[in-house]
């Protein structure tokens, strides 16, 4: 029950978001359903190819994709108006499919006895994986190679299921909720990873 719990939520989560990024790039329908649909299981994909399972059996999985499809009518029939205020909740939404997959992505790894670099990496590519590669079809930069903390927070729930020090249903819930706000809080108040300018640093030289 945990499985699908999880796992409905996550595709919930990045069919919107997914949509909505091509309502903003002001692509066509079929061009909202494609980043929709990859956003929701381009994550799951990318995990079944790192770790092993046989890319096949994303097609397995009939109810998620109708209910990505019937979620993705709904945000491309939406009145423009409400879509306007959609920053705060696109966030919100990104956030939750980032928490679920990854927890979904390390659960996987663990339960096929992989070590812990994978069951992170499971983690950081299934919470990631789908917001990857829906930025490069929409001509953006992905939000986890940049220095905004994205996909340190998958790691980091990858880690914890990896050393088994959440193993429990309701540790598994309290993750989900933990992840979530921290990536809230990320945004919030513009934490970010150490990078370097190297462009600025190279134009100074000359």
């Amino acid at each position: 029950m945990t499985w699908e719990i999880f796992n409905a939520i996550g595709t919930i989560a990045f069919a919107i978001s997914g949509a909505i990024v091509a309502l903003e790039e002001d692509y066509d329908i079929l061009g909202v359903y494609v980043l929709g649909m990859v956003t929701a299981f381009g994550g799951g994909t990318t995990r079944n190819l790192l770790i092993g399972v046989p890319v096949s059996e994303i097609w397995d999985q009939g109810p998620l994709f109708m209910m990505a499809i019937f979620i993705i009518t709904i945000v491309f029939l939406f009145p423009s108006g409400a879509l306007k205020h959609w920053g705060r909740w696109g966030t919100f939404t990104d956030a939750i499919g980032l928490s679920t997959f990854a927890i979904l992505g390390a659960m996987h790894a663990t339960e096929m006895n992989h070590p812990l670099s994978a069951i992170i990496m499971a983690a950081l590519l299934t919470g990631s994986g789908g917001g990857i590669i829906r930025d490069l079809l929409a001509g953006r930069k992905p939000s986890v190679l940049r220095e905004d903390i994205y996909g340190a927070w998958a790691m980091l729930a990858g880690l914890l299921i990896g050393i088994d020090l959440v193993n429990q249903t309701w540790g598994l819930y309290l993750l989900f909720v933990a992840v979530v706000t921290l990536r809230m809080l990320t945004v919030k108040y513009g934490w970010k990873l150490p990078h370097r300018q190297f462009t600025d640093q190279k134009k100074a030289h000359m």
